[in-house]
């Protein structure tokens, strides 16, 4: 420690030792492992120059080392408390017990400042010897600590040495690295306490409060008496030794490395002392949180155990007064009330009096107690043999899904069916729910249509959002043995609707997770979604069958292609697909523009939308299958004519006259208004705005949530006859396109490209396909034909009209094959602009069935089985064949 005399010269060039994770202030005593090569051969030498007796003259140079990246760790001792199995950290005969460090070594209490008679416990580190990466000089803090060597003793794989801080050194250079680190410094003690210097001396009072109440505290936990007073004598000397003080406290409260070196640097008394009262203030905060905290757990204990033994004693003074608890007042007999009144089956009733009976037998402070408690309430609570009446008003329920929702034919006949049989075979109750699966784009009313069926039916309704579920646990409940275990979100559900026949809605059943280390939810649903099977679903808390059979759930997906296929077999799938515009104009002028209205505080004679101005908008600024974006520019119109609403009803209070500039509120908004609230359009027909281009054609494209349109682009180069294709394309798809180059040159001769039969078309030229939208992945074969019309184009130089539409998958043998996804491909190109479409003949039936009156007559459909008819429509007889060529009938395709 430092003395008020320099009793031990420091010498100018000292022996320097880096320290990693600890700082050495002056006055205190660590013990360190040395097991770094650049340190150990320090105290090889001090143990061959210096006697054992005479090691207390080796003065040493501790310095700490600062890493460009520290990681943020505590580098600090405690003394407050040492963690051990005892509550005073004390072994049986009052001694600090040892503890092991983070390295499996031993550490024993070291005292501080031994030479001036104050005693602190402390935990020495293992000063970074651990670890051995080459310190590089530059990381060297200019500040350290000179050090007196009390013991120096060889251990396993390096030393272990005691070290006393003696006074603060500044580092001026490093004059050796090899085989140790050797330094030049200049001693930095502390200066002589300056009686009139007020703002010292008033920091000094501070401190000396400020510490008190630390020793205080230190008290409470229960230290060696000896520490104690051996602490309390040294801090009485604070008016004199503030810095020893200082440097003494910040060593016995818990801070981080940053701290402690903050303090090392603080050479000046004015500059250490505010930053240790404010550590020590930081450290008396974390003491009485603590000890807070371990009062009221002991406390509670406390209360918990003085409860019981007068609640046994309360009861047997009743019992013996003939005064025992009934009716109301008695909790057994309220839970056993509520079970009698859910009127629960057989087996359920008598598992519920299994528990009830153990309940009885146990005391209410045991844990198993609420956890049976609650179990028995969720018994009570549900809906075993509750149900609503349905509405079967078959009129009625047609009705009112009309007002609702506009087109949704099949939707809305599935119900009505379901309806009608309920209300023939009511008498005999054995009507099971259906399990109905809406499939459509996002926008198109699935989730709404549900609430529309539940109200239709009189039933109440209840939403299940499933998507990013990944826990089977989350459907069918936890077992009871986990903490906190509740049922799955079926019997949640049934709970808070307090029917037994509500209508489910299961929102987006095709964004539930896979299978993985918390089971498979999508497996759980088979038994949910099985109505042979779910009138005795077994949830795991529950852990005793409830019938689902009478519930009518109802399935939300944007796709079936995430849908395990034993899970979509047991659902009956209804397809939704996107509006046209037509049902986008109904569907805004009879539910949205009254909607928005209404949510901006308006009456619908405030505004008035032409259809002009809808249909401008449904086409102009919109471009999906539902119609979720058409509500928001529907929203942004009445908003507009809400604040022009709101500015004359101001004028109006405010009778300011009607000039030019504020002109009177007018309600209708009309096409004209429509450009100047929305700004320009952000949408047009794509292929009306397209000219006519050799080896461009328009294609037809299904991706699961909507139909769409894309362009196929063919070009020629020189080359040696290779096929580049671009575009994000599938493997299918690039299928696709090499049948359909291979068919353009076995035919080049037929379709007029070469002048004899065994000439080849690409024998010095290349061809590159491309589809332009390179960030959405393509796939699939209905490209086919719309392929084999770019080439011919491109070869022949002839154009394909841009309103003209191709879909269909084709073979080498020339035939054109059926696809899918007709209804959703034919709307999104009457929404493009397309007149024309040509498609294979065996889904002319999807045209007729599926595709609405309105857009089969603004479009001409053109029916093909072979690719000569194909060529013969889109090139509208520009392209002929040299030679006749037999057409054969179309084939059905598995994709």
């Amino acid at each position: 420690m430092i003395r008020s005399g320099p009793s031990i010269p420091i010498p100018r060039t000292v022996p320097l030792l880096p320290l990693d994770d600890k700082v050495l202030l002056p006055g205190v005593v660590t013990r360190l492992q040395i097991s770094r090569r650049d340190s150990i051969p320090l105290f090889e030498k001090i143990l061959r120059t210096f006697d054992s007796k005479e090691l207390s003259k080796c003065i040493i140079g501790v310095f700490p080392v600062r890493l460009p990246t520290p990681t943020p760790s505590p580098a600090s001792t405690r003394a407050l408390k040492d963690e051990s199995s005892e509550p005073d950290g004390r072994n049986n005969n009052g001694t600090v017990k040892s503890k092991k460090n983070d390295y499996g070594e031993g550490e024993e209490a070291i005292v501080v400042g031994s030479s001036a008679g104050q005693v602190v416990p402390m935990r020495p580190g293992n000063g970074g010897q651990n670890v051995h990466p080459a310190i590089n000089p530059a990381h060297i803090h200019t500040m350290g600590c000179a050090a007196r060597l009390v013991r120096l003793e060889r251990a396993v794989g390096g030393f272990t040495v005691v070290l006393e801080g003696v006074v603060r050194l500044r580092l001026n250079k490093i004059t050796s690295q090899s085989p140790f680190f050797e330094s030049d410094v200049t001693p930095m003690p502390d200066k002589a306490v300056d009686k009139t210097d007020q703002e010292l001396q008033d920091q000094i009072v501070a401190l000396r409060s400020t510490s008190k109440e630390f020793v205080s505290l230190l008290q409470t936990l229960k230290l060696p008496a000896p520490v104690l007073t051996q602490l309390q004598k040294f801090l009485e000397n604070v008016g004199m030794i503030p810095g020893q003080v200082v440097d003494l406290l910040m060593s016995t409260i818990e801070s981080t490395y940053d701290e402690k070196i903050m303090i090392l640097d603080a050479v000046d008394l004015k500059e250490r002392v505010p930053k240790a009262i404010e550590l020590l203030t930081r450290q008396i905060h974390v003491l009485k949180i603590s000890q807070k905290v371990h009062d009221n757990v002991e406390g509670k204990l406390n209360k918990k155990q003085r409860e019981f033994y007068l609640r046994q004693q309360m009861a047997a003074i009743k019992e013996e007064l003939g005064e025992k608890e009934t009716g109301e007042e008695d909790e057994m007999t309220i839970i056993g009330n509520r079970l009698n009144a859910a009127n629960l089956p057989a087996d359920v009733q008598k598992a519920a009096d299994r528990e009830l009976k153990r309940l009885k037998k146990m005391q209410p402070a045991s844990s198993e107690y609420s956890v049976i408690r609650n179990y028995l309430d969720w018994l009570g609570d549900l809906p075993w043999t509750k149900s609503s009446e349905d509405i079967l008003d078959v009129e009625r329920a047609r009705k009112q899904l009309n007002d609702d929702h506009h087109g949704l034919e099949k939707v809305k006949r599935r119900i009505l069916e379901y309806l009608a049989v309920t209300k023939l075979q009511q008498m005999k109750g054995d009507v099971k729910g259906p399990i109905l699966c809406l499939v459509g784009p996002p926008g198109v009313g699935k989730t709404s249509l549900g609430r529309s069926i539940a109200s239709a039916m009189g039933r109440k309704f209840h939403r299940i959002s499933l998507g990013g579920v990944w826990d089977e646990s989350e459907i069918r409940g936890h077992r009871r043995t986990y903490v906190g275990a509740l049922p799955g979100l079926i019997i949640h559900g049934l709970k808070k609707c307090e029917v037994n026949n509500p209508v489910f809605l299961l929102d987006e059943i095709d964004k539930v997770g896979s299978r993985g280390h918390h089971g498979d939810p999508s497996a759980a649903f088979l038994e949910v979604l099985d109505p042979e099977q779910n009138n005795t679903f077994t949830d795991h808390y529950l852990n005793v069958p409830f019938d689902l059979s009478k519930i009518l759930f109802i399935a939300t997906a944007n796709s079936v292609e995430t849908i395990p296929a034993p899970l979509l077999d047991r659902m009956e799938l209804i397809t939704i697909p996107g509006y046209t515009y037509a049902e986008k104009l109904a569907i805004a002028t009879n539910h949205l523009l009254p909607k928005q209205i209404r949510l901006h505080g308006l009456v619908e004679e405030d505004v008035k939308v032409t259809e002009q101005a809808l249909l401008k908008v449904a086409t102009g600024y919109t471009r999906e299958s539902g119609v979720r974006q058409l509500e928001r520019e529907v929203g942004a119109l009445v908003r507009a004519k809400a604040v022009e609403y709101a500015e004359a009803q101001e004028r109006k209070l405010s009778n300011v006259e009607v000039t030019s500039t504020t002109a009177e509120y007018h309600p209708l908004v009309t096409a004209t208004d429509v450009e100047e609230i929305l700004g320009q359009e952000k949408y047009v027909n794509e292929v009306t705005e397209r000219n006519p281009t050799p080896g461009v054609v328009t294609g037809m494209a299904y991706n699961g949530v909507g139909g769409g349109i894309l362009f196929i682009e063919v070009s020629q180069m020189p080359g040696k006859g290779q096929l580049q294709l671009t575009g994000s394309l599938g493997d299918v798809i690039k299928e696709s396109a090499q049948i359909a180059l291979s068919w353009v040159k076995s035919h080049g001769y037929e379709i007029g490209l070469t002048n004899s039969r065994g000439q080849n078309i690409m024998e010095k030229a290349d061809v590159h396909i491309h589809m332009p939208s390179g960030g959405t992945p393509k796939d699939g074969p209905s490209a086919g034909i719309a392929m084999v019309c770019a080439l011919v184009s491109m070869f022949t130089s002839q154009t394909v009209p841009a309103t003209t539409a191709m879909t269909g998958e084709f073979t080498l043998r020339g035939l054109v094959m059926p696809v899918g996804g007709i209804k959703e491909k034919v709307i999104a190109a009457h929404r493009a602009g397309v007149r024309k479409i040509i498609m294979p003949l065996r889904n002319q039936k999807d045209v007729t069935s599926d595709v609405p009156v309105n857009v089969r007559e603004d479009i001409e459909f053109v029916y093909a089985s072979t690719i000569w008819e194909v060529l013969r429509e889109a090139f509208e007889g520009r392209v002929a064949a040299r030679a006749g060529v037999v057409t054969g009938g179309a084939l059905d395709s598995r994709m």
